[in-house]
């Protein structure tokens, strides 16, 4: 019952002489809950109908404060999700994810990858679905990301306190391969992103996950041209034997297994650190990659990177 069901039920039975039986029964609530309520409003008043703690008034189990002030430094300072903090701290996962939503401490999403400040309000969404076999979906999509002048860019140097801006320089393509069961991904840096260099990425990630045992069935990407017109992007599927697959018009969530690598591969990489140069970050995606397909735990996965799942 609310506080003002509680005042109605009581003065129907102080006030008004009224039985208590009857009163429960228009109510809805048990005899004993409406004595209950009576009780108490005859010992404290209508303070008394208000709502109480329901917390126990002693948890020698909880989390000591020190271990959960803890866990929610690590947590800003690596900016990292459950399992990775819960394996810096020695805490359990579940434990770990209770104590920063107790703390308020915002999802990864919501943050500044590089500063971990929040900078939008989190979306989620119980649209999930997974295959049954490794290659049984493959979801490919590209992550444009602006090239960094020798010497570094604002990240090193901050905003407006370089004379001299670098404009012009373009972009890096990362083309990216998912496996919807696995979650095991293969990523090239590319020119661009027209129909021939999807389709020649397309080729080369088919034979690299065939090298992992996986025989890609079916590829399913956005609703970009140069996926669904690219003639050489649609010879390139038909080549190695896989159906294309198109998500629907404004569900972006139906290519959401490459859509949340491609946040991971842009926090936990491309602006994990400052990069003094353009190539020094292309040449960390490689041992990056095989970190993450090798080492790197998946909340999704149960805790095991996505190799675990491929079977030789």
């Amino acid at each position: 019952m609310t506080p003002h069901g509680r005042l109605l039920l009581v003065q129907r039975v102080v006030l008004h002489g009224r039985p208590v039986a009857h009163v429960a029964r228009e109510l809805g609530v048990s005899r004993q809950c409406a004595h209950r309520w009576v009780a108490r409003y005859r010992a404290e008043g209508e303070s008394g109908l208000l709502d109480r703690s329901s917390r126990p008034l002693r948890s020698p189990r909880a989390t000591p404060a020190r271990v959960q002030a803890r866990v929610v430094t690590v947590r800003r300072k690596l900016r990292k999700g459950r399992d990775q903090v819960a394996a810096a701290t020695g805490v359990p996962a579940r434990t770990v994810s209770r104590i920063l939503a107790r703390h308020g401490v915002p999802p990864l999403a919501a943050c500044d990858p590089v500063t971990g400040l929040p900078i939008r309000a989190s979306r989620a969404t119980t649209r999930r679905y997974e295959r049954d076999r490794p290659g049984d979906l493959v979801h490919v999509d590209v992550k444009k990301l602006g090239r960094i002048p020798d010497g570094g860019g604002w990240r090193v140097h901050g905003r407006g306190l370089r004379p001299h801006r670098h404009r012009g320089l373009g972009f890096d393509y990362v083309h990216a391969a998912v496996d919807d069961h696995s979650r095991l991904a293969y990523a090239e840096i590319l020119p661009d992103e027209k129909g021939t260099t999807c389709a020649a990425f397309l080729l080369r990630a088919a034979a690299w996950f065939a090298a992992q045992g996986v025989t890609v069935c079916e590829v399913i990407t956005d609703n970009a041209k140069n996926y669904i017109r690219s003639r050489d992007f649609a010879a390139a599927v038909a080549a190695i034997g896989a159906k294309h697959r198109r998500i629907k018009p404004h569900c972006p969530w139906q290519n959401g297994k490459v859509e949340r690598f491609n946040r991971t591969l842009a926090t936990e990489w491309a602006y994990r650190r400052p990069f003094t140069s353009n190539t020094a970050r292309s040449r960390a995606l490689a041992p990056w990659l095989r970190f993450y397909n090798t080492e790197r735990t998946h909340h999704a996965l149960g805790g095991h990177p996505p190799i675990s799942r491929v079977v030789s």
